[in-house]
């Protein structure tokens, strides 16, 4: 795969290693080639790592693992769990508002754009950056996982104490390497209709999350969109 130029000078530094690797270069020739057969890819490749440009690696306070992006036309925009703003919010997203109220009384948002989350340290990476359209998890075993998790594992080694939100087994199985003297770990099942109610509402994550960062001499995360 290619450099990108939309991506952070300090993270093609630290991964470097993964951008000149035989797996990224493979997965680069397999992008290239579905777009050659007609396929619509989500997001836009210009957006791929949106959520690496977004958030500096010594900014990243939070890191919030989702899995695929979005597979439905004009969603994803290569932030885990954040459609662009004008779509309608898709269910997961409308669980996390709801304990985000529930936690700490902020209002619906009008917009499911996270943008502001990542612009203030919450690292919101998906496992795998790239879907056909209507064709979930179409792009697993490409490559992608191992690219972040080299992601999850670069934030893991860095001093500064960090919260990582892992929702669901899958963010759960890409977190269990996490260093928890050094970081905080906070796990629940994922936000979709079919597991919120089993623990994920009630989670009280949000406010949790600022504590620690609080504690640790950090800025919390304004939650609020």
């Amino acid at each position: 795969m290619k450099k990108t130029p939309d991506l952070r000078e300090e993270w093609l530094s630290l991964l470097s290693q993964e951008f000149a690797s035989d797996y990224m270069r493979d997965l680069g020739s397999f992008l290239r080639s579905e777009k050659a057969a007609g396929k619509e890819i989500y997001p836009p490749g210009a957006e791929f790592f949106a959520a690496l440009q977004a958030t500096p690696p010594k900014q990243v306070k939070v890191v919030i693992l989702g899995q695929d992006p979005y597979h439905g036309p004009g969603q994803a925009h290569g932030l885990s769990f954040s459609v662009r703003g004008g779509q309608r919010l898709p269910p997961s997203l409308q669980n996390i508002f709801k304990e985000l109220a529930d936690d700490l009384g902020c209002s619906k948002p009008a917009s499911g754009d996270l943008t502001k989350w990542a612009e203030q340290g919450v690292l919101l990476l998906n496992s795998v950056l790239s879907v056909e359209r209507a064709q979930p998890n179409s792009h697993q075993g490409r490559g992608w996982e191992r690219f972040t998790d080299a992601v999850v594992a670069l934030i893991n080694e860095q001093l500064q104490p960090t919260v990582f939100l892992l929702w669901g087994a899958q963010a759960q199985r890409k977190g269990a390497a996490i260093d928890q003297t050094r970081h905080c770990v906070l796990t629940a099942p994922h936000p979709s209709p079919l597991s919120a109610h089993r623990g994920f509402m009630g989670c009280r994550h949000f406010s949790t999350a600022n504590r620690f960062l609080v504690e640790h001499q950090r800025e919390p995360i304004d939650w609020s969109l």
